[in-house]
C-alpha cells in the first residue's frame, strides 16, 4: 500500500534537532512515499548531522530567508535534486532577545523589523522563490500545484513571555490568508499547523517558557506532551498530501483542544 504522499517532493526547512515538529514532519513524508530536501541557516552542519537519523538520506542546502541571493539561487538548486517541487514546509521563526521574555514595552523596531521578517515575510518569500516548480506540470496530464503548509503558535492571544513573536505569529497566519488568496488559481494551497507548545529548540530559547507552558496541565481537552511533537507532524504532512484538495487559508490546531475551550 502506497503512502499519501507517494511520488510527492517537498522541501522542509527548519530540522534542528529530533524534537522538531520539522524533523517529525520530514520522517513521516519519508515514510509515507515523499522525496524531500532539507534547508538549515545558520549551521547546516547540525541539521546534517540531525538528518542522518531520518529514514532515508537526504541533502541539505543553506538556505537564509533574509538573503536575497540565497532566494533566488533557490529554484535552480531545487530543480537538479528533485526536478520539481509538490510542497513546502515553513518552520522558520525567529526574535531577538529583546524581543521576548516580557520587554514588549521596550522591544525597539530594529529587533521587531527581523522577527517580522525571518518570522512572517519569509513565508511569502520562500514560496514565491519556489513557485516556478510548483506550477510547472510534468507531463501533458499532470496537474500543477502544490501545498505550502507553515508553523504557527495560536496568535489570537497575547501568551505571557512570548511578546513580539505573537504580532510576528499574527503577521504569519494573515500573510498565510493572503497567500491563499492569490495563489489558488495556480492550485496553491497555503495552510498552517497551530501547534500547542513543545520542547524544541525555538521554545527553550523563550524566557518563561514554562510557565507559558503550563496552561495546558489544566485546560488542555486531551492530554498534551511537550515531549512529543509527531502529532503536529502528523499534522503537517495530512495537509501536504492530497487528502485537503479544497482546503486553503485555514489554521489546524494541533493543540490538544486547549485553544476551543475558556
Amino acid at each position: 500500500m502506497s503512502g499519501i504522499l507517494e511520488g510527492k517532493r517537498i522541501l522542509i526547512t527548519g530540522v534542528l534537532m529530533e524534537s522538531s515538529i520539522a524533523f517529525h514532519a520530514a520522517k513521516l513524508a519519508q515514510e509515507q512515499g515523499a522525496e524531500i530536501i532539507l534547508t538549515a541557516f545558520p549551521r547546516p552542519t547540525l541539521t546534517a548531522r540531525v538528518a542522518k537519523k531520518l529514514p532515508k538520506p537526504t541533502k541539505v542546502i543553506e538556505l537564509d530567508v533574509t538573503n536575497a541571493e540565497h532566494l533566488t539561487g533557490l529554484e535552480e538548486v531545487v530543480r537538479k535534486e528533485l526536478g520539481g517541487l509538490d510542497g513546502i514546509v515553513h518552520s522558520i521563526g525567529f526574535a531577538p532577545q529583546d524581543a521576548l521574555g516580557g520587554n514588549f514595552l521596550d522591544t525597539p523596531f530594529e529587533s521587531v523589523s527581523t522577527a517580522m521578517h525571518v518570522s512572517a515575510f519569509s513565508l511569502k518569500s520562500l514560496t514565491m522563490a519556489l513557485l516556478p516548480l510548483m506550477t510547472e506540470a510534468d507531463g501533458p496530464d499532470a496537474v500543477s500545484g502544490g501545498s505550502v503548509v507553515g508553523l504557527t503558535f495560536d496568535a489570537q492571544f497575547a501568551w505571557k513571555q512570548y511578546d513580539w513573536m505573537g504580532p510576528a505569529k499574527a503577521a504569519l497566519e494573515s500573510t498565510s490568508r493572503y497567500l491563499a488568496r492569490y495563489l489558488g488559481e495556480r492550485n496553491v494551497r497555503c495552510n498552517l499547523v497551530s501547534a500547542g507548545p513543545l520542547g524544541s529548540m525555538a521554545a527553550k530559547s523563550i524566557p518563561g517558557f514554562s510557565d507559558l507552558a503550563s496552561a495546558w496541565d489544566t485546560r488542555s481537552p486531551l492530554a498534551w506532551d511537550l515531549t512529543d511533537p509527531e502529532p503536529a507532524g502528523r499534522g503537517v504532512v495530512a495537509l501536504l498530501s492530497d487528502w485537503f484538495p479544497k482546503t486553503t487559508g485555514e489554521i489546524i490546531h494541533v493543540d490538544g483542544g486547549l485553544h476551543a475551550v475558556g
